[in-house]
């Protein structure tokens, strides 16, 4: 058993988190986590024709009513995303009025926006007084962490440029930022995110000062997620070089190279993101925004798949206990066989 100053705070077993896959649903996988005691956490879902509000709430439900086990929520706060501002005014007041859901949704993500959108919500800081409750935010780059931290953050989530999903202009790899913001921020909770999906990569992340890591693409390949079957192939083939980075929602999003990806290069600057931002025609909006409704039905080829660098190291589709139990396996002996070394 590894115990880790993330797994004393949420009281789980294993130092293990699935990342925040929004739009998509991940209702099924987060309660697998939970159940395999790592860290389940309920997407922002944004397809179209959805409300984040009443999604949120129906998957806080389906949760408590399925474990006992904590888990955490996510929400995305960028200006772009619909509804972010209900979201962090009503999701607290819901959770706060569930005795249950209070006592478990423990971990609150925020990510693509304003660490400050959720830490300065009243409802929040209501809930943050009379609960356990607490609130992370994603930090792809070192001075988006002091942002996080001026915002009086619990922890942060350090995202580097292999990850799948949206990443930060400055393109650093997880690697080099943990390092970085680890020395700048040693005694800031830390949980690592981008690129993991071994044991020894779990023994790596908290050798660099992170409690945790996240793991998105190891996670899709699993049985449990609610992932299209035709997007959980592309994994075990997959290679690295099949990934890269385009023009997201939110700007540079690490894509699954496919004929959506190659027409949205990505953009060199925020100010180039903002200036394709306003060029686009309503009609143009909602194409790209249909991207990820296709590929949620299946449409690999004109639908946006994310995916990280990490699919070079997953070789199969698996039951999310088994994943669980191996990474933590391997893990354990990497770091006795390490502390070996020692005389």
């Amino acid at each position: 058993m590894i115990e880790t100053n993330i797994t004393k705070m949420f009281g789980i077993k294993h130092p293990i988190f699935s990342a925040p896959m929004g739009p998509f649903f991940t209702r099924d996988l987060a309660l697998a986590v939970c159940e395999a005691d790592g860290l389940g956490v309920l997407s922002n879902v944004n397809i179209a024709g959805t409300s984040p509000v009443k999604e949120h709430k129906a998957s806080l439900e389906y949760m408590i009513e399925h474990t006992d086990k904590p888990f955490g929520l996510n929400i995305l706060t960028s200006r772009n995303n619909p509804g972010v501002r209900q979201m962090v005014r009503l999701l607290p007041r819901i959770v706060m009025s569930n005795v249950k859901m209070r006592d478990q949704c423990t971990y609150w993500l925020t990510s693509a926006g304003s660490s400050r959108v959720l830490a300065e919500s009243k409802s929040f800081v209501e809930l943050r007084e009379n609960s356990e409750v607490k609130h992370f935010h994603v930090a792809p780059a070192v001075w988006l962490a002091q942002k996080c931290v001026n915002s009086k953050v619990d922890g942060i989530v350090v995202t580097g440029t292999e990850g799948g999903g949206h990443q930060s202009y400055e393109r650093v790899s997880t690697l080099v930022l943990l390092q970085q913001i680890n020395e700048k921020f040693p005694d800031l909770p830390k949980i690592a995110c981008g690129g993991f999906a071994t044991g020894e990569s779990l023994a790596a992340a908290l050798s660099l000062g992170a409690g945790a890591v996240a793991m998105g693409s190891r996670f899709i390949a699993s049985k449990q997620s609610e992932f299209h079957e035709k997007y959980k192939a592309l994994i075990p083939p997959g290679n690295p070089q099949d990934t890269g980075l385009y023009t997201g929602s939110f700007g540079p999003i690490r894509l699954y190279k496919n004929e959506y990806a190659l027409s949205h290069p990505a953009p060199s600057s925020k100010e180039e993101m903002i200036a394709y931002e306003n060029s686009l025609s309503p009609e143009q909006r909602a194409k790209d925004m249909g991207a990820y409704d296709r590929v949620y039905n299946g449409d690999i080829d004109t639908g946006a798949v994310l995916l990280g660098q990490s699919i070079g190291i997953i070789d199969s589709i698996d039951d999310v206990n088994d994943i669980i139990e191996r990474i933590m396996k391997k893990a354990e002996s990497v770091i006795r066989k390490n502390n070996s070394m020692l005389k």
